[in-house]
């Protein structure tokens, strides 16, 4: 036991005398409206002499940038499981997903076989100028080949992006085509969009689909719901899962759209830093309209502010299952080689006061990271009998309706995971990635023919007709799964839904195939049965809470 002691304290130890070494002088850092935070050494002369002793007396030539590169994520890892370190060649891409654009070639790619596979080319953008097209395997990157095993979802973005106006040389090989095709793109901006979908369900409600909470994502809301109301939108589904959030502003501005005036819609909080409120100022948009919103495990940080602030304030109803419970908040320091810090400095605070993020341990990563799994195999996503409330920390909403505090939000409506025709065959083929692999080699094949279809509706119609699924059970069956009639016609919706729904998407995009699958999403159909039966506002309880601001 002593042993394992020693391998912990021993590294770490070292890496905090090195980060004594990197904080000297004076560095910025962006706050969420971009800022800079100056940061001055403190008295650190004791660590300052071990990094001394180790470079000038240490047996071997030290490589001092490379230790403490190494260190800080030891460091970071000591503290919270938010707080992290990015090295200076991750930045860029870390911080792309969430500014609304980068600098790049402007395609979406897959990786099969060890090859990038071109699954979308975007419209207007860089490739589509010089003629890539979907389907299109990229095998040489500037005249170097560029397939197998050093082809990663970590290396090609860092083959493919680049300044803008730089040239990229690819080297293509196109189904029907004999020999490599060769093409020289210029990069350039490319969009990063947060709304993967908005589209009416029915003749009065619609639904939006919003996939971060970046620097562009209430505009594109705004957009969103401006085409909606132009449609005769009386109602709207926001949907949230799988939203692992992003800027709290962001959030902010999105839940401000549907408050009226002077609405608390978060607060933070930290040992340095006082409490700050954010309040609704009145001018949204949507102020009245019915609301519903969905979320899962995998709703975190700024979605879970906006459906906190949603369910405290009783504006909508908050359906699907407890949201992951990630509310600590990180402040980005930037360093002078181009690497950052992302550094909590604060919790988020639901209007009813309740702490937004789950319990941990600092420095004890590894069962943070295993939540998720633990709430899977207790059986939380199936039934919400399965999930145990801290019933130390009651809260109440406006309308005091009991909420709990603890971690995450608990929805008002729950739905559970639904595994009724889930089997073995269905699992198999699924985690194998064969359901992908074969929709994107059945789109290469026949994507002439596939062109001809403007929509979900009129594309399906075809796929029925040449029994794309049979197509798909014999190809599983040559990657070596072993063909199961039975489970396969129990699961026969599942793996339409899977083959059709990945056709779609390459040959339509995201917001067609999204179309596609909430046709049998129970989580989107209970909340059109919510908006159509006039249920989204939240009733007063039978025993209301009187209290101020709704806390507890």
């Amino acid at each position: 036991m002593s042993g394992n002691k020693s391998s912990r304290v021993i590294p770490v130890a070292v890496a905090i005398s090195i980060l004594a070494g990197i904080v000297i002088g004076i560095f910025y850092a962006s706050h969420f409206s971009g800022n800079k935070l100056g940061i001055i050494n403190t008295s650190s002369n004791k660590l300052n002499a071990l990094l001394g002793v180790i470079e000038n007396q240490y047996v071997d030539t030290v490589d001092m940038y490379e230790l403490v590169e190494d260190a800080m994520p030891m460091i970071l890892g000591e503290l919270d499981p938010h707080s992290l370190y990015i090295p200076a060649k991750d930045l860029e891409m870390a911080n792309s997903e969430l500014e609304g654009s980068f600098s790049g070639i402007g395609i979406e790619f897959s990786i099969q076989n060890d090859t990038i596979h071109v699954n979308r080319v975007i419209p207007g953008g860089p490739s589509e100028k010089v003629g890539v097209m979907a389907g299109d395997r990229i095998v040489y990157v500037d005249d170097s080949l560029f397939v197998g095993d050093g082809v990663t979802f970590e290396t090609a973005p860092r083959k493919l992006k680049g300044p803008k106006g730089s040239e990229v040389k690819l080297g293509i090989v196109r189904h029907g085509e004999p020999g490599m095709l060769s093409f020289t793109v210029v990069r350039g901006d490319i969009p990063v969009n947060s709304v993967d979908a908005a589209y009416m369900l029915d003749g009065q409600f619609g639904y939006v689909k919003v996939n971060k909470f970046g620097r562009t994502t209430h505009a594109e809301l705004l957009m969103a719901v401006a085409k909606l109301s132009q449609q005769g939108c009386q109602g709207v589904v926001i949907d949230l899962r799988g939203n692992t959030g992003g800027y709290m502003e962001a959030a902010v501005q999105m839940v401000n759209e549907f408050l009226p005036e002077n609405k608390l819609i978060v607060y933070t909080e930290g040992r340095m830093y006082p409490r700050e409120e954010r309040y609704s100022d009145g001018t949204g948009s949507c102020q009245n309209m019915p609301l519903v919103v969905l979320i899962d495990e995998g709703s975190a940080s700024a979605s879970e502010i906006f459906a906190g602030a949603i369910q405290d304030n009783d504006r909508g109803t908050v359906i699907g299952r407890r949201s992951f419970g990630k509310g600590l908040v990180q402040q980005p320091i930037e360093f002078s080689d181009g690497s950052a810090i992302r550094l909590t400095i604060a919790r988020y605070y639901t209007p009813s006061g309740r702490c937004i993020q789950k319990p941990y341990t600092n420095g004890e990563s590894s069962d943070y990271e295993m939540d998720i799994l633990n709430r899977y195999e207790h059986g939380e996503f199936f039934s919400k009998d399965s999930i145990k409330q801290n019933l130390d920390e009651e809260y109440h909403t406006r309308l005091g309706r009991v909420v709990y505090g603890g971690g995450g939000i608990m929805p008002d409506i729950f739905v559970p995971q639904d595994t009724a025709d889930v089997t073995t065959y269905y699992s198999m083929v699924v985690n194998k990635g064969l359901s992908v692999r074969f929709a994107f080699d059945y789109t290469d094949k026949n994507r002439n023919a596939l062109r001809e279809y403007a929509d979900a509706e009129s594309l399906l119609a075809c796929l029925r007709q040449q029994d794309v699924v049979g197509q798909f059970v014999a190809y599983a069956t040559s990657k070596g799964v072993k063909r199961r009639n039975i489970q396969i016609q129990k699961s026969r919706k599942l793996l339409e839904n899977v083959v059709y729904g990945n056709i779609i998407y390459n040959m339509l995009g995201i917001e067609e195939y999204t179309k596609y699958i909430n046709q049998s999403d129970k989580t989107v159909q209970k909340a059109l049965e919510v908006l159509r039966e006039g249920k989204s506002y939240p009733a007063v309880p039978d025993v209301a809470f009187s209290g101020e601001n709704g806390t507890k």
